[in-house]
């Protein structure tokens, strides 16, 4: 945030790095924890020659691939009503792999709470649309209500000097140490060109609150893989049983190594030959296992598809309640998203390279239905849809189908279908008339 009554200068924008750059330390540790290299393998914890054991049950990565394809896995279908306006939107997400961005800027605000959209004009004066990572990137807003974005910066190190851009509403800035903002580019959108993402206004992800629980899960798997390392092989106990012995006095039998406690004694009607058992703390263990596991799926609200409640024939209302956690946080998404794509395009549209000029303001127009990844029952939904007829519109009838991607499209291809069977009849019928015809003329000169 930065006051609206000031002027955003060079050293201003140095001071938002350095304070980036810490909490960037937080975004790292949740990185760290989504790619598995979490703080046990860097754990002093080597106790002598006992085992050391370092496992890494990665539930955080588990739980964002989840939610993620829960949330985006089937694209979420971006239309304008206009026919000739949605070819062309549709056009440009193709060009640019918008689904798969989007999916990316997902998974980003699943991780680290946040992620950032910017368009950019290519060489060939196209608009295109990239991500950047909040690791490295970030928005500057002045104080106002409205929250205006006054600046996107993106910077990076190499060999320990600073590059990057800053992009304000006038110009575009290349970064440096001693960065002024002097000498900039025009910046052709006449605006910030970026959009942040995020699904909640506290821009935590679903890795925030269950960290402490990634970690005591690896520390309780791989204290028990040391203890049964540790107590893998039974000893066995030889006790008043005198076995032969050397000069020395040690016996001729080499235990050393064996596993075997030996002690001679005089008495040998007392004599005891047998196995050690091993102190079994394995339904501790478990038990503390299983608590933290379900502890961390219930926090970060994603459901545990590997779960047995998810076993069986259940009801496809029993399994709505079994994921209604994760679709109350992926609907919350939903509105976020939605705002924020909204808001990406309206600077899209704005550039004029998509729709022609005059259409400024169809970002108003645009519709966004976000399907949530759950496994469809398909006669179900033949059965809505077709109950829906003449209720709806046939658009909203069809949008009851998870199997159609595009309902405009959709109902473009009925039409041209019907139209071409409606072709074809009429040009059966044409021949059959030309063979009738010819037939009654090839009768009549014969007679």
């Amino acid at each position: 945030m930065f006051p609206a009554d000031r002027e955003l200068t060079g050293q201003d924008v140095l001071d938002f790095i350095l304070q980036h750059m810490m909490i960037a330390e937080h975004y790292k540790s949740l990185r760290k924890d989504y790619i598995g290299n979490h703080d046990i393998l860097s754990k002093d914890t080597h106790r002598g020659n006992r085992p050391d054991n370092r496992l890494v049950g990665n539930l955080a990565h588990y739980i964002v691939e989840t939610f993620n394809g829960f949330f985006i896995g089937i694209p979420p279908k971006i239309t304008l009503d206009d026919e000739s306006d949605n070819k062309q939107l549709k056009q440009w997400n193709d060009a640019n792999s918008f689904q798969d961005k989007l999916s990316e800027i997902s998974r980003q605000v699943d991780i680290y709470g946040r992620s950032i959209a910017f368009l950019y004009q290519n060489e060939d004066s196209e608009t295109r649309v990239q991500y950047a990572s909040p690791l490295t990137a970030f928005i500057i807003y002045n104080d106002t209500v409205e929250m205006k974005p006054i600046a996107f910066v993106n910077y990076y190190y190499i060999n320990n000097k600073l590059n990057g851009q800053v992009i304000t509403d006038e110009a575009k800035y290349a970064l440096s140490d001693t960065f002024r903002m002097e000498d900039g580019e025009i910046n052709q959108f006449g605006t910030v060109p970026a959009v942040e993402f995020f699904q909640n206004e506290a821009r935590q992800g679903v890795l925030d609150n269950v960290q402490t629980l990634v970690d005591a899960l690896d520390n309780t798997l791989s204290q028990k893989a040391n203890q049964v390392e540790y107590f893998d092989n039974a000893y066995l106990a030889m006790l008043g049983v005198q076995l032969d012995e050397d000069e020395d006095g040690k016996p001729k039998l080499n235990l050393e190594g064996q596993q075997v406690i030996y002690s001679p004694d005089a008495d040998a009607t007392n004599a005891r030959l047998e196995f050690l058992s091993k102190p079994d703390g394995d339904n501790m263990q478990e038990n503390l296992i299983d608590r933290i596991t379900n502890l961390t799926y219930q926090i970060s609200m994603v459901s545990n598809l590997n779960d047995e409640a998810f076993a069986g024939n259940n009801s496809g209302v029993a399994m709505q309640y079994k994921l209604l956690p994760m679709r109350n946080l992926a609907m919350n998404k939903e509105r976020k998203f939605t705002q924020s794509l909204r808001q990406l395009y309206k600077l899209l549209f704005s550039v004029g390279t998509v729709l022609s000029g005059n259409k400024q303001d169809a970002w108003q127009d645009l519709s966004f239905k976000f399907s949530q990844n759950i496994p469809a029952n398909l006669a179900d939904e033949a059965a809505t849809a077709k109950n829906l007829a003449g209720i709806t519109s046939k658009e909203t009838q069809l949008s009851a189908l998870s199997i159609v991607d595009d309902p405009k499209e959709e109902i473009h291809r009925m039409e041209k279908e019907q139209s071409d069977s409606i072709k074809n009849s009429l040009e059966v019928a044409d021949n059959i008339t030309d063979q009738q015809k010819a037939g009654v003329d090839g009768g009549e000169e014969e007679y």
